[in-house]
């Protein structure tokens, strides 16, 4: 047994048995060989904020960074376990509170976490590693060189040892060492192994992990109703509200009425009885899409880049390929709803939940509240899903608010149609892609691109930049009343289908294949680089012909063109390569071939990898949101529709064998998968397509 305490729901509880039959009932997952017996942990020793060790020979890690689902708990733990050089079955994870000194960046955001946290948390592990075998070789009386650590166990040169959970008390008192050597990739033990998610046994049983789940005794609960974007709260009738049984109150907060109940149904219920009054909005699809258009035309904005003469080009072009392409509003639809805890009292500001940005929501709460930074604390839970969603805090600030003014423990739990349709959005966005050709070759390359609240919906610096001499991207801004925001891979969501169904077109007019016309523009590009060392470039044209030369040869793209669609990215410092393969008017598989560097947790990877491309995928063919009055049309998925469990193509992951520093991981995969699927439907139903969602232009063409 793992231990000598029975519970007594561990046993088979029989009543009524008599004589002296002997019935023993035990809990089969409780029984352990006896050599895997431990001794439960009664001392700790604090090596950094990262890690701890008992007197056991246990490590607790600390995980810095928000988990979103994207696998960072389990992930950073691993760098710093494997410079310390511990078994991990001997890892015990934990979330890091919120602590801007100790853990400089604590951010759910841009794919970056690992590349961010790459060298100070292996640091960290060989840190604490050194300062053990300081203490070791103090207490032998030899050098320091003449010891080794291996599964947190230190090693001297006459034989001896010592646990880790022995030196650690010791080595507290050791001068932290300024400069520690870290191991080379090809000594990895833990980094490159997969390891199976930490709180997997906890989410699969439902322990208390996410913002959800979180209780306070004594806590209320809370949810706000919000009017149409643009729209002012003129009035409002609470009084059938306030009259439901278990209603507290109905407060108005500028242009939103809270709600305050004894649980989130009754808000719910007490919500729809609110009869507010609101001045008129006149945000609607139509006159946004034609706003955009018009940037368009009248270019009335900022030049991001340009080299060379453009205007020329297109003026000695035999001929000129213009394509229009537009991006709709989409909601993020986290699987749980926004929610957050806050208990405001005279001595402190206590915040507990779902945030990718702990830091900025701490100082726009002190701010709100008039209070100093100091006094407000946030704790991290795990996120049922972000997205980037969760970077903006605004229910955060919402629950603080609320707890204030009502002087009581709050939970703010939103319903899916409160941020359906007043949450925030990606950006609608329009773009027109140009190209001169002139004997055969692309002579100029112009991106102009117009957006909803985004002056820098454009990325200049990104291929084809530096393959085509006269080339000019510029970006206008539309300003809305419409909260937008961050969208999983910003920006490049869209862009990335729009530049590679273009490329695709241009490939057509000059009668190449897709991918020649790729690799012969990287290698002008190239070459560009050696004679122009001034070149911007945000990219690496060779790293960039090396997931376009895999992805080639894993899908058999030369010889099967006719049914593949091919797309490429670079986006969040990593490189990816899409084939969507069609059969039969439907996407059956989509092979990705990513170059991120050294790849950490390849099981997680490719979770988050094939997810990346469905979700590309899946937004592409459905997502819309349309707006009405200043109210998005779509209110939950009964009308709002994501990819479907039956519509998901196989998706193979391949990773290119790299020796650099991890880069990107958690959106790098989204932005190709369009381009890929608009180019493979092509080649099935010869329709090009230039707006989003897919499906809606099918449907005209197709029926």
């Amino acid at each position: 047994m793992a231990n000598n305490e029975i519970k007594r729901r561990e046993f088979l509880r029989i009543n009524g048995i008599t004589g002296a039959a002997l019935v023993l009932g035990f809990n089969f997952y409780s029984c352990k060989n006896s050599s895997e017996v431990r001794a439960e942990a009664t001392e700790w020793s604090e090596m950094n904020a990262f890690l701890s060790i008992a007197d056991n020979g246990q490590v607790t890690i600390m995980s810095p960074n928000p988990e979103i689902g994207q696998g960072v708990k389990t992930s950073m733990p691993m760098l710093i376990a494997e410079e310390l050089n511990i078994d991990w079955k001997d890892v015990i994870v934990k979330q890091a509170p919120f602590d801007a000194v100790k853990y400089k960046r604590q951010v759910a955001g841009g794919s970056q976490s690992i590349r961010q946290g790459w060298i100070s948390l292996r640091t960290a592990g060989a840190t604490a590693k050194e300062m053990l075998i300081n203490a070791a070789a103090e207490e032998w009386g030899v050098l320091p060189a003449e010891c080794s650590a291996k599964s947190g166990i230190v090693y001297g040169p006459a034989g001896d040892k010592k646990t880790y959970a022995e030196l650690a008390p010791l080595a507290i008192g050791q001068a932290v060492p300024t400069d520690v050597k870290l191991k080379k990739p090809e000594d990895f033990t833990i980094i490159g192994k997969s390891k199976k998610n930490v709180d997997l046994a906890k989410i699969v049983s439902g322990e208390n992990l996410f913002g959800m789940d979180y209780y306070r005794e004594g806590m209320v609960y809370a949810n706000v109703l919000k009017g149409p974007f643009g729209a002012k709260l003129e009035s409002f009738d609470a009084t059938s509200a306030k009259a439901v049984e278990g209603v507290i109150d109905v407060i108005q907060m500028k242009d939103k009425i809270a709600i305050i109940a004894i649980d989130t149904w009754t808000c719910f219920k007490a919500k729809k009885l609110i009869k507010p009054q609101y001045s008129k909005s006149n945000h609607n699809t139509p006159e946004i899409t034609a706003k955009l258009k018009a940037l368009l035309v009248a270019q009335n904005g900022e030049d991001k880049r340009k080299d060379g003469n453009v205007e020329k080009a297109f003026k000695q072009a035999d001929s000129i390929v213009e394509r229009f392409y537009s991006a709709p509003f989409l909601a993020h639809n986290t699987m749980a709803p926004m929610n957050f805890f806050a208990n405001v009292t005279a001595e402190k500001v206590e915040c507990i939940g779902p945030i990718q940005t702990p830091e900025w929501t701490q100082g726009r709460i002190a701010e709100l509240l008039n209070r100093p930074k100091e006094e407000v604390t946030i704790d991290m839970t795990r996120m049922g899903g972000g997205f980037g969603r969760r970077l903006y805090g605004d229910f955060a600030l919402e629950a603080a608010e609320i707890s204030d003014k009502i002087k009581k423990p709050v939970k703010l739990v939103y319903e899916r149609e409160d941020d359906m349709q007043g949450g925030m959005y990606r950006p609608a966005s329009e773009y027109v892609f140009r190209a001169a050709l002139k004997d055969g070759e692309i002579t100029g390359y112009e991106v102009l691109g117009a957006s909803v609240n985004d002056g820098n919906c454009v990325r200049a610096n990104n291929f084809p930049a530096g393959a085509i001499n006269n080339y000019r991207v510029a970006a206008y801004r539309l300003e809305s009343d419409v909260t937008t925001g961050a969208w999983r891979a910003p920006v490049t969501n869209f862009i990335a289908f729009a530049e590679q169904s273009f490329l695709d077109e241009i490939a057509e007019e000059l009668n190449e294949s897709p991918l020649d016309l790729r690799m012969n523009l990287l290698d002008k590009a190239i070459e560009n680089q050696k004679n122009n060392k001034e070149l911007t470039l945000d990219y690496d044209p060779v790293k960039f012909k090396g997931v376009l030369q895999d992805v080639a040869k894993h899908s058999g793209f030369r010889d099967n063109m006719d049914t593949m669609g091919l797309s490429a990215y670079y986006s969040h410092n990593t490189y990816v390569a899409e084939v969507a393969q069609v059969e039969e008017k439907a996407i059956t598989k989509i092979y990705c071939s990513i170059d991120c560097g050294i790849v950490v947790n390849p099981d997680g990877a490719v979770n988050q990898a094939q997810g990346g491309v469905i979700d590309g995928m899946g937004h592409a063919m459905y997502g819309e949101l349309t707006l009405k009055d200043g109210v998005a049309e779509q209110s939950n998925f009964h009308n709002y529709k994501i990819i479907r469990m039956n519509e998901v193509p196989e998706v193979e992951i391949n990773f290119v064998k790299s020796d650099n520093d991890p880069t990107g991981l958690g959106e790098p995969t989204l932005p190709p998968a369009g381009g890929a699927v608009a180019n493979a439907l092509y080649r099935a139903t010869g329709q090009r397509l230039y707006s989003q969602p897919f499906s809606k232009e099918l449907d005209k063409v197709l029926g």
